[in-house]
């Protein structure tokens, strides 16, 4: 596995199978991962299930424990009636400073190309409910929908990285750049602008979507989603981003999680520094039946 800006680049055809997509064919996913190790040595892992259009599309947000990052148990499912929205998308999960526990959830606004955050909070991932739902970044129907959060606590300080979707063309909402805010509490966000954008004429130029964000080194180092048209939509590459503040990165323009018949491209890369010094990745990655699954594999300190 070779390293670009101190991030190791996936190997999928080295990674393990952890949660299959929920049926064959296209449109059929389990992936979206968002992935915490909890100090006790748990790995927990909130990750999104899909069906094509017309069958449920983003019909579950699932929360699952592990002892090895690889075996998982399901402990708690989030489904989408219970939001009163048309899908979910990919969830953020984290553990709040006293032990308890917080998701967001990404909601589409019925009959709209518009979405939203809530948050819940429980004191075990395996508690939560929608019943405790509150909409934190609410985006704009008319203007702006909000989607898949990365939010990180850094030094008792509160990062965000959210995908923000223009509605401005009917026919381009699959536009995206990332929008980076902080908070005192990770409810209420001040946005501060465009964190990361596609660069035209680029493999990214139609959009660039934060997947995970991790502080080392001194430096923001970023995993990031792309795609160069609408076509692309859903089967996004990835790429390394890099920046001296949270609120700026620059990507490195190559592109990686692509194999010569993109039977393995990848997207929504969550990565998580192990107590060992060692890397676990988790991210989705596109069948040769056009399914999408969700793997894992382990970065050894080394490397």
């Amino acid at each position: 596995m070779a390293a670009v800006d101190s991030l190791p680049v996936p190997s999928p055809d080295d990674a393990t199978l952890v949660i299959p997509a929920p049926g064959e064919g296209p449109g059929y996913w389990a992936g979206g991962p968002s992935a915490v190790v909890a100090a006790d040595g748990t790995y927990w892992l909130a990750y999104r299930l899909r069906r094509p259009h017309g069958v449920g599309r983003g019909y579950a947000n699932v929360i699952a424990r592990s002892g090895d990052g690889v075996s998982f148990e399901t402990v708690a499912v989030l489904e989408r009636e219970e939001f009163d929205c048309d899908s979910l998308e990919r969830p953020a999960l984290i553990e709040l400073p006293d032990g308890t526990w917080r998701i967001y959830v990404s909601c589409a606004t019925p009959g709209t190309d518009h979405w939203r955050v809530d948050a819940l909070d429980a004191p075990d991932p395996s508690a939560f409910s929608a019943q405790s739902a509150r909409t934190v970044l609410a985006g704009d129907p008319a203007v702006v929908a909000v989607k898949d959060p990365v939010i990180k606590r850094v030094d008792g300080h509160w990062h965000l990285w959210l995908c923000c979707h223009p509605l401005d063309l009917s026919d381009a909402t699959d536009r995206m750049t990332t929008v980076y805010g902080s908070s005192q509490d990770g409810l209420a966000w001040d946005l501060q602008g465009t964190a990361l954008a596609g660069v035209e004429g680029r493999w990214d130029q139609r959009g660039a979507r934060a997947a995970d964000v991790l502080f080392r080194g001194g430096r923001w180092l970023a995993y990031y989603d792309g795609r160069a048209s609408k076509e692309e939509n859903a089967e996004e590459r990835t790429g390394i981003a890099v920046g001296d503040v949270p609120g700026h990165l620059v990507a490195d323009g190559e592109v990686i999680g692509s194999g010569p018949d993109g039977s393995w491209s990848l997207r929504y890369t969550s990565c998580l520094e192990l107590p060992d010094g060692g890397l676990r990745l988790y991210y989705e990655t596109k069948r040769l039946d056009g399914a999408h699954d969700l793997r894992t594999e382990y970065v050894p300190p080394s490397r």
